[in-house]
């Protein structure tokens, strides 16, 4: 799916599109900017993370990337039971997920139909994902 992303990061703001490919299997991401240039790639396989770019920061870990991906879309069952085990908690009504240690917010993810947006309180990142989430 192409998403279009809106980010802030490390006290500056990014955007760019995304062809976004995932699965059973793994997932598969490469960022472009508007005019089509190659901003990054990542891979994930078998629980191995590659990343590569020239524009992010280095200190970007292409494994937060991975993690919110599964935190916005995987089966809030699931997330539940993983999540637990690392002693974090995972509340989830329509529409909108929490994560929390103990009584502190940690995460928040809203989603409608054509927009997922994500505020990382701990690591102080944000982002928009526009796409066409209703049909995935």
């Amino acid at each position: 799916m192409a998403q279009y992303v809106s980010a802030s990061f490390a006290g500056r703001d990014y955007y760019m599109n995304a062809w976004v490919k995932a699965d059973v299997t793994g997932m598969e991401m490469v960022l472009l900017n508007e005019l089509g240039a190659n901003m990054g790639e990542l891979l994930y396989r078998n629980g191995a993370v590659h990343f590569s770019s020239m524009v992010f920061p280095q200190s970007l870990k292409p494994e937060y990337i991975v993690a919110d991906f599964q935190l916005c879309f995987y089966d809030p069952l699931l997330l539940k039971a993983a999540l637990k085990k690392c002693g974090l908690v995972l509340e989830a009504g329509e529409g909108k997920r929490s994560i929390y240690r103990g009584k502190s917010l940690l995460i928040e993810i809203e989603e409608t139909a054509d927009m997922v947006k994500l505020i990382n309180h701990l690591r102080g990142y944000s982002y928009s994902l526009k796409g066409d989430f209703g049909a995935s």
